[in-house]
């Protein structure tokens, strides 16, 4: 592992990409955008979910799970090439293939010097029609780690865990500074014109409570393109912890941010704000039922 260097500030990139046609062109043009958004300044970039397929999920298909590969495996060995090369730290989302009978929505995290740090499977499992995750994911058991990187401490989740505050405030009592939510998430054709405004925006507040809450910078990167009958909505975005939305990316448009993350900033709202020092854990214990009777 890299050695960690303290900054007063940290730059990140979001590449929000959409499907090419293959696995290859999708590589490629994800390696591309790494390299202009390192070439701005970016030291932790960030793909969208799933970067380098289209969203198979749409349909039950067996013949789709020939898209999953091990990880480390090729893909893992080329990006650590590029984070090596280019001194950045890398997290790509992609289909894990851990065994013949086990496959992950799976994240990695490769530091500055190539190294593997870890994964992150998708913890939250989503089951609508055009979305058929539940028949390609097994749920993560990676108790939601977070990684000490070369540039600063992130914690990763993986689009339906948006909706989950759990999920960021574990990984925010770890010491992440920032999160990071890898995305697939669209219109279907029939619902956008009664539900499609309120549903955006429902996503993004959710995830601008959860930078508030937990006093983290949050960065949401989605795809874009129609796939299907979805209609992916892009429009990814990096906010503060106070919520602020600090850049969004075009609604239907491949587009790379390059967000400046002012740490001095974020450590000073920690010390007015204190959420940490005022929880009370010892009267939380219900949290942990699936549902609360009364």
């Amino acid at each position: 592992m890299a050695n960690f260097q303290q900054s007063n500030s940290i730059t990140i990139g979001l590449i929000q990409g959409k499907d090419f046609g293959s696995l290859e062109a999708n590589l490629s043009f994800t390696i591309n955008q790494i390299r202009e958004a390192a070439a701005k300044g970016a030291k932790i970039i960030c793909t969208q979910e799933l970067f380098n397929s289209s969203y198979f999920c749409r349909e039950q298909d067996t013949r789709n799970f020939e898209l999953a590969e091990s990880i480390p495996g090729e893909t893992s060995q080329v990006l650590s090439e590029i984070a090596a090369e280019l001194e950045v730290v890398l997290v790509a989302c992609y289909f894990e293939k851990r065994s013949s009978a086990l496959y992950h929505n799976s994240a990695i995290v490769l530091d500055r010097d190539g190294t593997l740090l870890g994964t992150y499977r998708k913890t939250h499992i989503p089951q609508d029609p055009e979305f058929e995750e539940k028949f390609y994911f097994s749920p993560g058991d990676s108790n939601f780690p977070v990684w000490k990187t070369a540039y600063g401490t992130i914690g990763v989740l993986i689009c339906w865990d948006q909706w989950f505050p759990e999920a960021a405030r574990l990984m925010a009592l770890k010491g992440a500074e920032i999160l990071f939510y890898p995305t697939a998430i669209g219109w279907l054709s029939e619902e956008k014109s009664e539900f499609g405004l309120e549903q955006y925006h429902a996503w993004e507040t959710v995830q601008r409570g959860h930078a508030i809450a937990n006093a983290c910078y949050l960065a949401s990167i989605n795809r874009v393109g129609v796939e299907g009958a979805i209609e992916f909505w892009g429009q990814s975005f990096v906010c503060n912890s106070y919520g602020s939305i600090l850049q969004k990316a075009s609604s239907s448009e491949t587009e790379t941010l390059v967000v400046e993350c002012d740490m001095q900033a974020l450590e000073d709202m920690r010390k007015i704000w204190p959420f940490f020092r005022d929880r009370r854990p010892e009267t939380y214990q219900s949290i942990s039922q699936s549902f609360i009777d009364t």
